[in-house]
Formats: C-alpha cells, structure tokens, sequence
C-alpha cells in the first residue's frame, strides 16, 4: 500500500485532531478500502512526525467510530474496518438487510413458551403465557445482533413449531390476523457482558447499542417486547426529522 503521508503541521489544531481528519479523509476518498492494514505505529508516527501516545489517540478515537479495527496477534495491525450498515429504527431488520442487499439471517439460540414476569405483564398487557425466543441475527453470515422477543402466546398460536430462522414478522404476516404495524424503541449505549460478546463474535466490554422495543397492533393491542442488543462497530441508526418552518 502506497499511502502517501502529510506530516501533522503546527497551528492547525491538536495533533491528534489532524490526523483523525486525515485518516478519515483518505478512507472516505477510497485510498484505504476495508482490509487495508496500517503501516506500523513507530513507522506511521515518525512519519507523522508525532509521538506514538498522539497518534494511539488518533486510532482509538477512529476505532471506537467504528473506522478502524485494531488486532493483535502475528498478523495483528491497525486495519480499515467494514462500513457500519445504517438503519432506519431498528424494527423489520430482515427487510432492512435485504434492502441493503445483504443476506438476511439468524441463528435460534432458544424457543420456549412461558409465564410472564409482573414488568412483562406490566409493559405488554398481559398476564398470560408469552413465547421468548432468544436469536443471534446476521448479515450475510455475521453477527449483528443479539435478539431477546416476547410474543403474546394467544396471539400467535404454533407460533414455535414454525421456522424461526428468517423474518417473524413476515412469518406473521403469513399466518395470523393481527400483526405488528407500530413500535416503540427506545434506544441507549451499553457493553457487552461475556456470554453476549460470545454470542456475537466480539470482545467482552464492546460498545452495544440497546433496543428495548415495544410493537403494537392494528387494534392497538401490544403484540411483541423485544430487547436487542446492536453491535456499535457494525451499526448505525439514521432519522429524518422534519424542522419547523417558523422560528
């Protein structure tokens, strides 16, 4: 890889800040692609003319943006990590994923029918049976998300026996009457615990984005609570606001 590099100049803001935007400009210009290692930081930083501590700050503000990956290892280096993918909310993924031309998939981790807890009860409206069906969602093969979902049972009767590896609401739409059309998602940052970062391929304490999503009904009835955890180095949610006109 020819990369030609600027050093960082003086009174052009933090060193730092410098080559944060170089780097970011020269992925974005297509001169690093996706798989691009790095050169070595002692080489890059002298070439930068900056200490090895200026430019590791550099890098790991860019990796936790999710542009570069750093491995270790004997083929470990500072890479150019894969686009994060941009959704629109974070309901109907399937449809998402395709629409992006992505193989949409997902891996059943477990399907069971049972009693709801006072919180569940609470938040859905019903004091009946539910069916939890725990998933590990995937891009063409890779691990996006980690899905917890809560199906009213009466809802959704055989809802189980069903397969459950592609879309449930398209599987829905199939099958019974009264389907999700609205939800609500909330959204907030957290880390990944051991047993979530197994399932998704990443390292424990990872940066996640947690969906907690509540999907109603053509008569308004709550038909689905969900609590998905996002990889935050593989997504990224877009919306369009419409602003007043008048100040």
């Amino acid at each position: 890889m020819g990369l030609t590099v600027t050093p960082v100049k003086p009174g052009r803001g933090p060193a730092h800040a410098q080559i944060e935007e170089w780097l970011e400009g020269v992925i974005a210009r297509g001169r690093l692609a996706p798989g691009d290692r790095l050169p070595p930081e002692r080489e890059l930083a002298g070439r930068l003319r900056v200490s090895r501590m200026t430019l590791r700050q550099a890098l790991a503000s860019l990796e936790r943006r999710g542009l570069l990956a750093r491995r270790v290892g004997r083929e470990g280096g500072t890479f150019v990590d894969e686009p994060k993918l941009e959704l629109a909310g974070l309901s109907a993924l399937s449809d998402q994923l395709r629409g992006l031309g992505l193989a949409a998939g997902a891996r059943v981790l477990s399907a069971q029918e049972r009693a709801t807890t006072p919180a569940e009860a609470a938040a859905l409206g019903h004091e009946g049976a539910v069916f939890e069906i725990r998933r590990v969602r995937l891009a063409d093969g890779v691990p996006l998300a980690l899905e917890r979902n809560l199906f009213p049972a009466d809802a959704f009767p055989g809802l189980l026996e069903a397969p459950l590896e592609g879309s449930l609401y398209a599987l829905m739409r199939e099958r019974y009457d009264e389907v999700p059309i609205r939800a609500v998602e909330r959204l907030e940052p957290t880390l990944a615990r051991p047993e979530e970062a197994e399932a998704l391929g990443v390292a424990a304490g990872q940066p996640l984005m947690l969906v907690e999503r509540l999907a109603y009904g053509p008569s308004g009835r709550a038909l689905e609570l969900s609590h998905d955890l996002f990889r935050g180095d593989r997504t990224r949610v877009v919306w369009e606001t419409e602003l007043p006109s008048q100040p």
